[in-house]
């Protein structure tokens, strides 16, 4: 498929440009599907933060295929794909590099880290000691990674997928908020339903020796740079004053709202904007909608909402708060 490796990205995206991307994106979301079964809106919201540019955290318990979602992604655009176990053990210089002196040459080398590619799974975020997660930052904001005084650009298209237990499993810790508020979306994965695991089953057994992750099926449908040319044509969407405005409405509802401890910041804001343009694009529109908004708030807006303690205890979590929220807040007229 080459349709996306024509956008030019200089400015609002032409219809047959718009076309080429939703066809490219719905060929992605098939791929992906071939390997991750019954996760329809996992793999939705993944590829609508690939198309946004941000990087996603995927919350669920052991054995639901986070670690097949993200190699498949990377499979679907031909991109690199690199892997971090978090432990407590684990230091800085494992993730980001370091370097080494030779003693043949007598000069020092840079060994580069794991995150040097396009896609990285950060898996089990949680079980690492702050120094390491605090290393990961600077990657994921500036794109580039410091060792001995000097930065070191990362490839575009740079994409982390952190994976993360739920808080409850033992020898988790909760990330810092200022950890969380990086991630642009937080994707929930939960089990599948008794259809899609039966289909599981049936596929990871016949035929297949062990349970190796498989994604052999998955073709790729576009190169690494296609990418960055479906970021640049969501950035150029149009995003009505009205819609843009209802957008900033429910995050700065979040602030005020009964039962929060801590609403979300501007970059809420920032983050839904850029998700909605995403699902814009990914339906093969030239404009954003209230729909594109609302369809994207829960993982653009759940972790950076804590709820009072007393609606914890209660069972309350973020989302039936955002659920709340996107009742109460009206939305523009189209």
């Amino acid at each position: 498929m080459t349709g996306a490796n024509e956008m030019s990205g200089t400015g609002a995206p032409t219809a047959p440009e718009l076309a080429a991307a939703s066809e490219t994106l719905a060929a992605m979301r098939a791929e992906i599907a071939k390997a991750v079964v019954g996760q329809d809106e996992v793999i939705e919201q993944t590829l609508a933060a690939l198309v946004a540019g941000g990087h996603v955290l995927i919350e669920g318990v052991p054995g639901l295929g986070k670690t097949l979602l993200v190699r498949a992604l990377a499979k679907t655009f031909d991109g690199q794909f690199g892997r971090i176990q978090f432990t407590p053990d684990l230091m800085p210089a494992d993730v980001c590099g370091h370097t080494l002196y030779d003693q043949a040459t007598r000069q020092f080398t840079t060994r580069r880290g794991p995150v040097f590619t396009n896609l990285l799974l950060a898996d089990e975020i949680n079980r690492a000691p702050a120094k390491t997660q605090a290393a990961l930052l600077e990657v994921m904001q500036e794109g580039q990674v410091t060792i001995e005084g000097t930065a070191l650009p990362l490839a575009p298209p740079f994409m982390v997928l952190a994976t993360q237990n739920p808080i409850e499993h033992e020898g988790t810790y909760a990330l810092p908020e200022a950890q969380l508020d990086r991630f642009l979306l937080k994707v929930q994965i939960d089990f599948p339903t008794h259809e899609h695991e039966k289909a599981l089953v049936d596929r990871v057994t016949s035929g297949q020796v062990g349970d190796r992750l498989n994604v052999n099926g998955v073709a790729t449908v576009v190169r690494p740079e296609a990418v960055l040319g479906l970021q640049k044509s969501a950035a150029h969407l149009k995003f009505d004053d009205a819609v843009l405005d209802y957008a900033v409405r429910i995050v700065r509802a979040t602030r005020t709202w009964n039962g929060v401890a801590a609403g979300a910041g501007p970059r809420g804001s920032i983050a839904l904007a850029r998700g909605a343009r995403a699902v814009a694009l990914m339906a093969g529109r030239a404009f954003v909608t209230p729909d594109d908004v609302k369809a994207i708030a829960l993982p653009a807006l759940r972790h950076r909402v804590v709820p009072a303690p007393e609606l914890e205890i209660e069972g309350h979590r973020g989302d039936s708060i955002l659920n709340a929220i996107l009742e109460k807040v009206e939305a523009p007229r189209q």
